[in-house]
């Protein structure tokens, strides 16, 4: 096989596994000898808490891809092969190592985020200064950027015409899963008196970062690869049910495979194979086309479209995609304040919106449509600006992507690309009856409702005197009232989106 380099170094960032990973894959193409690296990036970390549940799933992921790294090298005659780690600026930390490896390429996948790509050019520029390329690929996604475009060859902005573009292209090739191992011979033993100072083979100790372990484990969260493959392995004995499961939160209905997408210890080509497969889009011997798996690969393809928003109106990370919503009125002051700490204490008196709150804060989790219905009401029943709900979500979720946050928020504050009328206002009351109808989600996080009947859980300040006392239930001491009439709301946000 002829190399057109001899030595590169794979950066990676939210791809934490070896197999089937594109920039591993191209690395081990084209050079004789391959390293590879992560960057605990000082300037995302240092921001954070010491207990972050993503930065133990991370570190945790990275401990796994090290052995597996180790396997795959043995397997092929390269003892000695180790995952190379720092925690550092990654604008310093990815120069220093290129230069002291003397290596002629960095590979690494795309990141298309605003901050990650104003950091890769400034990495590609030092780099530059060193004659070494920093080479860039698609990972994270099926189709990016400007893959899938209108007839007239401008960005989607509405979705279900995207969709359909997007299956229009897709072909078993888009799917097909990068052969890492085939090439693995190339990867390079690792001498630590080749790395600079602060580099270590393995993951650091968390604590050794400033970081403390959380509930991860507790919460029942395994990271990595075999993390991601129990997971999968369970979905696909219920991903033909998905259409009928996926919008009641004590069902198990989704893959809860998100956390895995964003940090790469999951293949998207696999998943969106998977579905279109299920999906009877492939192969006549597919089998009968599940209704579920067209919903879930649906739910990929949003994904995709989120991403392609964000590289083509990056505007939309700091102000409305609509502009003319950047003119609305949300409410603020110390009154907005309070209900804003309600709203992120599961305070609001509204129990399917306080347990969805409950939920996240206590597991960094929020079952998809429950970020719709607490979205909703903190838009459009407390009138608050969108951003703040965003920002807080950023700081809760596991599985925090930025495109689908931005995107999803956008969506239900009517604000975005193809987001729901600003007229159509989520009743918190009505999405608990009908997708918790039992109020089973309801009293798995908020057990001082747990003795309330059926009928009376997702409203209790309706319910009759003698059900709350039966129910040992005093309304303002054991559970707020409603910090706001829906009614009242829906009014007023009618007439602040009316005028714009």
């Amino acid at each position: 096989m002829a190399f057109s380099i001899d030595r590169a170094l794979v950066w990676f960032r939210r791809d934490l596994r070896a197999d089937d990973n594109a920039a591993l894959h191209q690395a081990l193409l084209a050079a004789r000898e391959v390293w590879c690296v992560f960057v605990f990036d000082r300037d995302i970390l240092d921001p954070l808490p010491v207990r972050d549940r993503r930065v133990e799933f991370i570190h945790d992921s990275l401990t796994e891809l090290d052995r597996d790294l180790a396997d795959l090298g043995a397997r092929h005659g390269r003892p000695g092969v180790r995952l190379i780690a720092v925690h550092d600026r990654a604008v310093i930390a990815i120069p220093a190592l290129a230069r002291a490896l003397r290596v002629q390429a960095v590979f690494a996948n795309h990141d298309d985020e605003p901050a990650s790509l104003a950091r890769d050019a400034s990495v590609q520029e030092s780099l530059g200064a060193a004659d070494i390329a920093l080479r860039t690929w698609k990972d994270h996604v099926v189709f990016e950027r400007s893959e899938v475009l209108t007839a007239a060859g401008t960005p989607f902005t509405v979705f279900t015409p995207y969709k359909n573009a997007w299956l229009r292209k897709l072909e078993p090739f888009h799917l097909e899963a990068y052969p890492v191992a085939s090439h693995a011979s190339g990867l390079a033993p690792l001498d630590p008196a080749d790395l600079p100072a602060g580099f270590v083979a393995g993951p650091p100790g968390l604590e050794t970062m400033g970081f403390e372990r959380t509930n991860l484990r507790e919460l029942g969260i395994r990271p990595g690869v075999t993390g991601a493959r129990q997971l999968l392995e369970d979905f696909l004995d219920r991903i033909d049910d998905y259409d009928q499961t996926r919008n009641f939160p004590a069902v198990k209905g989704p893959s809860y495979l998100s956390v895995h997408l964003r940090f790469g210890t999951v293949s998207v080509r696999e998943l969106a194979r998977i579905g279109w497969q299920r999906a009877g889009r492939q192969t006549a011997s597919a089998g009968a086309a599940s209704t579920g798996g067209q919903v879930w690969l649906s739910e990929l393809i949003w994904r995709d479209f989120y991403h392609q928003v964000l590289h083509h109106h990056p505007r939309v990370v700091a102000h409305s995609f609509k502009p003319e919503y950047d003119r609305l009125a949300w409410e603020d002051g110390p009154q907005a304040e309070g209900l804003f700490l309600a709203w992120q204490q599961g305070r609001t008196g509204y129990p399917l919106v306080d347990a969805a709150m409950a939920q996240i804060n206590q597991t960094g989790y929020m079952h998809n449509r429950l970020r719709m219905v607490t979205a909703s009401f903190l838009t459009k029943d407390l009138g608050l600006d969108w951003r703040w709900g965003e920002a807080y979500f950023a700081r809760q979720l596991n599985d925090y992507d930025l495109a689908a946050n931005n995107g999803g928020w956008q969506w239900a504050a009517s604000t975005g690309c193809d987001a729901q009328p600003y007229f159509r206002i989520f009743n918190p009351v009505t999405q608990s009856k009908k997708f918790d109808p039992q109020g089973a989600f309801i009293r798995r996080y908020l057990p001082q409702l747990a003795a309330l009947p059926d009928d009376a859980i997702h409203a209790p300040w309706q319910a009759p005197p003698p059900v709350l006392l039966s129910a040992g239930l005093e309304l303002g001491r054991d559970y707020p009232e409603p910090v706001v009439q829906h009614d009242q709301a829906r009014q007023r946000t009618l007439a602040r989106y009316g005028v714009v």
